[in-house]
């Protein structure tokens, strides 16, 4: 994309008030996007953090910035694509014009460029280096469940996708909490190697904690902190974490990506961190920019 004195860019996450790492991400992408000064400034806002997305509506001067590219960091379009950013930046369509002349541009979703194949190749390859694909099977990890049948749609997608590659033995979209589970794992796969990469935005406690305990490698323990954490939020006291949760989230961080591979029943398990933890998330924020 060629540098554009008058324009502007904008991130937007979902944040967490559980999971710090939640945002690191997208705080990154800001940063190494800001480094090759395409644009003459970048933010970034959150749903459940701050800057929120209300705050974003005065993060350019309309004197210095025309044009600003709105670029969703989420994996597919879906009900904060679709409703919820809209709403609270006050977007009318593709294209918006405000009072002040500024211009804002609606782009799609970082998940849903062609280039997420090539990246999740990559990051399979990165976890498991030397390992032969014909002997390996390859689990893109997705939630599932019907609040999140976008992204469930988009792991299937890129599965097929890679599928039809023909690198790997098998290739399989497994889900959370819908079949085909990746909990049934080794029921499912047949090769002596076994490649999972959650499909997922940032590393938080699914990816910590939940995707580990579903695959054996570790003891799932999140899924009360979140039930309670959505209790509270429902009363209007989101819950944050307290600072053995936090250290315990750290610790899990430097430990379930580091111990590849898991050895289970003779065969060889790798866990990768979520795909939208990987560098090249930055160009492919750019060029849904440069779509526009």
């Amino acid at each position: 994309m060629p540098q554009k004195s008058n324009t502007a860019l904008l991130i937007v996450a979902h944040g967490s008030t559980v999971n710090p790492d939640s945002s690191a991400p997208t705080l990154a992408h800001v940063a190494e996007i800001r480094r090759r000064k395409i644009f003459a400034d970048v933010g970034c806002a959150f749903w459940k953090e701050e800057p929120g997305l209300r705050d974003a509506l005065f993060l350019f001067d309309p004197a210095e910035v025309r044009e600003v590219y709105v670029v969703p960091n989420f994996i597919s379009e879906g009900y904060f694509t679709q409703t919820i950013i809209p709403r609270e930046l006050e977007l009318n369509g593709r294209i918006t014009k405000r009072s002040s002349g500024q211009i804002w541009k609606y782009c799609e979703p970082a998940g849903s460029h062609a280039s997420m194949t090539d990246l999740l190749l990559r990051r399979a390859l990165q976890v498991a280096p030397g390992i032969d694909p014909t002997e390996t099977s390859l689990l893109i990890v997705a939630h599932g469940t019907d609040l999140n049948e976008n992204s469930a749609a988009a792991a299937k997608r890129e599965a097929e996708k890679i599928r039809g590659l023909g690198k790997y033995a098998a290739v399989m979209n497994v889900y959370m909490e819908e079949p085909p589970l990746v909990s049934d794992w080794k029921k499912l796969t047949k090769t002596p190697n076994v490649v999972a990469v959650p499909f997922f935005i940032s590393d938080g406690l699914h990816s910590y904690e939940d995707i580990p305990g579903l695959l054996g490698i570790a003891k799932g323990g999140s899924t009360r902190l979140r039930k309670a954490t959505a209790w509270q939020a429902r009363l209007g006291s989101p819950a944050r974490p307290t600072p053995r949760q936090a250290s315990t989230s750290h610790a899990a961080t430097g430990d379930v990506f580091r111990r590849n591979p898991y050895k289970i029943g003779g065969r060889s398990l790798f866990y990768a961190p979520s795909i939208g933890t990987d560098v090249g998330f930055a160009d492919i924020i750019i060029e849904q920019a440069a779509k526009f």
